[in-house]
């Protein structure tokens, strides 16, 4: 049984060892200056002129998160309109609709699509 692994014990090695390679290799060629320009922000080559950290309103992830269960769902969706010839398939995909629906209402109802 342990015959069938070594082919993928060998590709891990492989790959290792490439990874080590050229991860050394890239530290003895490349250029170590430590200027301060470096540690800087680059913004298009204009000079900085606030920090770049501020916090967001929470209402953008929220928008994010909605944004991604839409999107997933409509990946879900191609392959199930390509298939629809079986029953089984076309009442797993109203049921996930349904269900994304619910979610989307539930939103709805707590205010996460009220923009403030």
């Amino acid at each position: 049984m342990l015959e069938e692994y070594i082919t993928v014990l060998v590709f891990t090695i492989v790959v290792v060892i490439f990874s080590v390679i050229g991860i050394g290799i890239s530290k003895i060629i490349r250029p170590d200056k430590k200027e301060p320009e470096k540690y800087t922000t680059y913004e298009c080559g204009e000079t900085p002129f606030s920090i770049a950290w501020h916090q967001y309103n929470i209402q953008y992830y929220m928008y994010a998160i909605l944004f991604v269960i839409f999107d997933v769902e409509i990946l879900f969706l191609y392959p199930w309109a390509l298939k629809t010839d079986n029953i089984g398939i076309f009442v797993a995909g109203v049921l996930f609709l349904f269900i994304v629906f619910v979610g989307l209402v539930y939103e709805w109802k707590k205010g996460a699509l009220q923009w403030q």
